[in-house]
């Protein structure tokens, strides 16, 4: 009989950890990324837009090979990392970050783009005619207005870097307390016949996607707004 007590909990606690760390990077990037793509209009766009969505159409282990081909110990970008920080990116807790970060940044640009498109243009135009500069108007009526739509996207981008597997395998690999997240132990628990272990991990995780589903379901509802009569 299965016990709670004798699960082993590492695996969570580092998803829970690169889940939050790639979902604070995923929005410093995708934010100014998503603002970009919705407000101005330049050379390029159309090219940087399907870059920045190219992971959510590429299957995980084709992306993952790409990632392990441009960042491995044998190229110019992996002996770089290795020379400035004394260790390589890839089969590390940095390329399970990494791979959680490419698959979270597409969703993240994608939700924040949809709320900054929906923010009433007037009201930017009326701040830009009262001698606003394009960065107050960013930072006072745009992000403020579209802060829902980018709290939704935090939502769902921790939610998938949650549930990552495929490009974690390929760049991380599977080494335990290190890059051995709880997809990746759900896997090798249903290879070894563990399926108690399996279904007690899978029951986490799917409590956590509903809470997400339910927490942006609740961000994506109209604001009702009261009048005092």
């Amino acid at each position: 009989m299965f016990r709670w007590s004798s699960l082993d909990w590492s695996p969570l606690w580092l998803s829970l950890w690169v889940a939050v760390v790639s979902t604070a990077v995923a929005l410093v990037v995708g934010v100014p990324c998503a603002f970009l793509l919705a407000k101005r209009r330049f050379w390029g766009q159309r090219a940087l837009e399907a870059l920045v969505m190219l992971p959510l159409v590429l299957p995980p282990t084709v992306l993952g090979y790409y990632l392990l081909a441009a960042l491995g110990r044998q190229t110019a970008l992996g002996r770089a990392f290795e020379r400035l920080t004394g260790g390589p990116l890839t089969f590390t807790l940095n390329a399970a970050v990494l791979a959680a970060i490419v698959h979270a940044l597409p969703l993240t640009v994608r939700t924040v783009r949809a709320a900054l498109d929906a923010v009433d243009p007037t009201l930017e135009s009326a701040a830009r005619a009262l001698g606003a500069t394009e960065w107050r108007v960013a930072t006072t009526i745009t992000l403020p207005l579209a802060r829902r739509g980018v709290a939704a996207a935090a939502a769902l981008s921790f939610a998938r870097a949650l549930g990552e597997f495929g490009v974690t395998l390929v760049i991380a690999g599977s080494i335990p307390g290190v890059t051995r997240t709880a997809s990746i132990a759900i896997y090798e628990a249903m290879r070894g016949g563990r399926d108690a272990e399996a279904q007690a991990l899978v029951t986490v995780l799917a409590a956590v996607a509903l809470a997400t589903v339910v927490l942006v379901g609740r961000l994506g509802e109209p604001k009702t707004v009261r009048h005092e009569w």
